[in-house]
């Protein structure tokens, strides 16, 4: 049986994050410096997100990225071809495994010759000198191939500089899931089923497990497996996710339609004089604040109460929708199962949205044109 090397796992996560980000109105204020840096290295934004520094400093990345691209290149060609012959005395290299199991095969003298080259080509062919571009040493030509051929500056240099940029982050990414996938795994490729000792097989066939991610926990938080904090955890992310949809909404709608006549009557304040989003915060009359808190409660606590012997989100008074003592539940199972993941799907979208617009909006002080990227 062939395996499995296509978009799987966590590489299979990196490689479409990279190709489906969507656009993000979300702007990144560049430094002064950091705009002179591009220029001084003839390299323009090509990402979705601008200059988006986080660490590190251009030479750095370059390095970092090629050795990457290599790196993850290495990963997949020992799938379908190795070297004949020996590759020490009595070691073939067709008995080396593939990925992180190699590291106990390669023979001392082995890790000695690979640390010389390393070595040879960091310090004597490729030297970083600092009065070239980051990234270009004097001895390489086109390809990094030694005392090769060189591109002339243009149009066309640039556009695959930005290429070997762009490739080599997402190889950083790649390499990254593959050395993860590969230790949990046990093996290169490795199917996620061989992961037996995972602590999320108690929850991997709960609702809000979808692909491409299958159930995400990157920070642990349920490796003991205790399905009684699962619960309390689910029933806070649906809880918040519902409202985060409301707020999503509530951010959009008065942009073109708002309630006629007066908030507060006795202060002569209309509906139409309250900014829309966080501007609203310094306009709402005290006891506007007092009767949405009120309301609150009573939903949280009157209308909408969590019963332990329900399933997370599921209120005795809550119809379809969440409409008080509407009907419900669903008869159809499989349609109540898939109603209730696109929930969490778009709560979990939702609690991401309101937080760009919330940032957004007390970056730019608008929620007009302005703040949505027009």
């Amino acid at each position: 049986m062939p395996r499995k090397t296509s978009l799987d796992g966590v590489f299979g996560l990196a490689v479409k994050s990279f190709q489906g980000a969507p656009r993000f109105a979300l702007r990144f204020q560049c430094h002064t410096n950091l705009q002179e840096a591009d220029k001084r290295l003839t390299i323009q934004d090509t990402s979705q997100l601008g200059r988006w520094k986080l660490s590190g400093v251009p030479p750095e990345e370059l390095k970092n990225g090629r050795v990457a691209m290599l790196a993850t290149m290495g990963y997949i060609v020992p799938e379908y071809f190795r070297f004949p012959g020996d590759c020490a005395t009595g070691l073939k290299f067709t008995e080396i495994p593939n990925g992180l199991a190699a590291l106990t095969k390669v023979p001392g003298a082995g890790w000695t010759q690979i640390f010389l080259f390393l070595g040879l080509i960091e310090k004597g062919i490729y030297t970083y000198d600092p009065t070239r571009q980051a990234g270009d040493y004097k001895a390489a030509g086109v390809l990094g191939v030694p005392n090769g051929s060189t591109m002339v500056p243009g149009e066309g240099r640039n556009r695959k500089l930005n290429s070997e940029l762009a490739n080599g982050r997402l190889a950083m990414m790649a390499i990254i899931g593959m050395f993860f996938q590969d230790g949990l795994t046990g093996s290169a490729w490795g199917d996620w089923a061989a992961y037996t000792d995972s602590p999320l097989r108690a929850f991997e066939n709960e609702l809000g497990v979808q692909a491409p991610v299958g159930y995400f926990d990157p920070m642990g938080m349920s490796k003991d497996g205790d399905e009684k904090t699962f619960l309390r955890r689910r029933e806070s992310e649906i809880k918040n996710g519902r409202v985060a949809m409301f707020a999503a909404m509530g951010f959009i709608t008065p942009e073109y339609v708002r309630f006629p006549g007066y908030l507060a009557p006795s202060q002569q304040l209309k509906f139409t004089d309250v900014p829309n989003g966080l501007a609203a915060l310094s306009k709402v009359p005290f006891l506007g604040w007092i009767q949405i808190l009120i309301f609150c409660g009573m939903v949280d606590f009157g209308l909408y109460r969590a019963d332990p012997s329900r399933a997370p989100g599921d209120y005795e008074n809550g119809g379809i929708l969440g409409v008080p003592n509407a009907s419900g539940p669903m008869a159809d199972a499989e349609g109540r199962k898939r109603k209730l993941n696109s929930e969490l799907a778009n709560g979990r979208l939702a609690m991401v949205a309101i937080t760009g617009m919330l940032f957004q909006n007390g970056m730019f002080g608008t929620t007009g044109p302005a703040m949505w990227g027009f």
